[in-house]
């Protein structure tokens, strides 16, 4: 008796666990969770895909890439990969360590003899991994590349006026700059730009015939995503391209869903596909090993959500320990396009998502989600409502501010001097040039010849633009004057610009 029921017991335990219907039951809980997600995130199209033990479990492509055409996305459609691009590029690395080309622990001047830093000891102890781990105690620079389009040398020179944070590897300032830095050491190391690199080391090996290295290449290709933003009481708005080439490789990568899951595959088996090992065990393993410590502040607010008891940066991978197994995995966000990746290595699990709403956070709800079904079978969570209600909070914490900031405004006030005295041209030794221009409606503020904001007073000297920009958000600007009375700066973005005197 005893043994018949043994039996039994086997023969329902492997029903549970080879069945088809089994597995697709879970097909279905994520696929009905991302639809709800679209919904209530307003998104106009996504991709997620899910590899385990080896195998492809779950792929989809949801909604349109266009909302306009109404164009449906599908596995071919290109989606932006944002800085899931910096794991690609610490891969990159990993291929030149193994054939001796370069050593992690390289002094970044070593090949790079141009590199310049604000500090000189930090400069000279950078080592070619410092550039990957946020942790070389540089601030970051974003709006050199946010408002200017220059090249990448231009741009790395401008960044040795970043200013020192904290003592050198002595805490976590995240940093994109640093990422372009580790292309042009791939480029010096190798002899070939990051971009031809990457192509030719890296997709060709995992037949990722769609995906490009360069924004510049993907507007060339039909089926791509357009970006799109919800602006706060304007709607749905269609984003321009982010074309900043001169980052790319901190992330500027562009894939689709069937190029993805090759890569998903690769990561999955430990540096390995179809037989062809891109990087040896250890590499590999190096690449996901804890490089960097990291604060709650400064980790993702879903922190909250997973309550994590460590934090902390592989080379291109934020980790943190979730149901007792470690969790690798990383955002992309360019205005409009979003991405996750994610793996969990001991259970032989990967999730990639891509969309083209700017930061719809359902990303998460969907990386933990398709964690808990396929790499743990945890019990059942209403992952796509507890990130929604986490940064709804936040959504209504910044509808208060904007209140606040309305209530506070001092209506009826006029600028001191008359509009067109506000024009000129202003300088920012880091961050180049503002040419500010009267017109009919107020005032236009140009930087570098790039990004155009078109402002209108405020109250007294402070201006403030409206959303149709580039980035579809506002920015305040408050003019300061000199001992003549006239206009001699403005401050905008954290940053003051001087007016030029030529």
């Amino acid at each position: 008796m005893k043994a018949k029921t043994l039996l039994i017991t086997l023969l329902i335990s492997c029903f549970w666990t080879t069945n088809p219907l089994a597995a697709q039951t879970k097909s279905e809980t994520l696929d009905a969770m991302i639809v709800e997600g679209m919904e209530q995130w307003q998104i106009p199209g996504l991709v997620a895909t899910v590899v385990h033990d080896g195998e492809v479990v779950f792929e989809k492509a949801y909604g349109v890439r266009n909302l306009q055409s109404e164009a449906r996305v599908d596995g071919q459609t290109l989606f932006n990969m944002g800085s899931t691009t910096k794991a690609v590029v610490c891969l990159a690395l990993g291929i030149l360590v193994d054939r001796g080309n370069l050593k992690w622990e390289d002094k970044v001047y070593e090949h790079l003899p141009e590199f310049r830093l604000s500090d000189p000891y930090i400069r000279e102890e950078a080592r070619v991994m410092d550039l990957l781990t946020h942790n070389l105690g540089i601030d970051e620079a974003d709006l050199l590349w946010v408002i200017d389009s220059t090249s990448t040398s231009e741009t790395l020179r401008r960044f040795a006026g970043a200013e020192k944070t904290f003592p050198v590897r002595g805490g976590f300032v995240y940093n994109n700059l640093m990422y372009a830095l580790a292309g042009e050491v791939i480029h010096a190391a190798s002899g070939k730009p990051w971009s031809q690199f990457v192509e030719e080391e890296i997709f060709r090996p995992l037949e990722m015939t769609r995906t490009v290295a360069l924004a510049y290449e993907m507007v060339r290709l039909p089926n791509r995503a357009t970006p799109y933003v919800n602006v706060p009481g304007e709607g749905i708005q269609e984003a321009p391209y982010d074309l900043s080439d001169q980052i790319g490789a901190a992330g500027m990568i562009y894939t689709c869903l069937q190029d993805v899951e090759h890569y998903l595959l690769m990561l999955e088996q430990g540096g390995v596909y179809n037989g062809k090992t891109l990087v040896t065990p250890e590499t590999f393993a190096f690449l996901f090993e804890p490089h960097t410590l990291i604060g709650a502040d400064a980790f993702y607010p879903t922190r909250q959500l997973t309550q994590p008891h460590w934090r902390s940066y592989g080379l291109g991978w934020f980790q943190h320990d979730y149901l007792g197994h470690k969790l690798d995995f990383h955002t992309g966000s360019i205005t409009g396009l979003i991405a996750i990746a994610g793996i969990m290595h001991d259970a032989n699990t990967a999730v990639y998502v891509m969309a083209n709403m700017d930061h719809a956070e359902l990303r998460h709800a969907i990386l933990y989600k398709a964690m808990d079904l396929w790499a743990l079978e945890a019990p059942d969570r209403d992952w796509q409502q507890e990130v929604f209600d986490l940064y709804d909070g936040f959504r209504q914490q910044a509808q208060q501010e904007e209140a606040e900031l309305n209530a506070k405004r001092k209506t009826g006030t006029s600028p001191r001097l008359p509009v067109s005295a506000y024009a000129g041209t202003f300088t920012h030794p880091m961050y180049g040039q503002a040419k500010v221009v009267a017109s009919a409606s107020g005032l236009d503020l140009v930087f570098n010849d790039f990004a155009t904001f078109h402002l209108q007073q405020w109250q007294y000297d402070t201006f403030r633009s409206d959303t149709k920009n580039r980035f579809l958000t506002r920015l305040m600007v408050n003019f300061g004057f000199g001992t003549d009375g006239a206009v001699s700066q403005f401050e905008a973005l954290g940053k003051t610009f001087k007016k030029s005197t030529d």
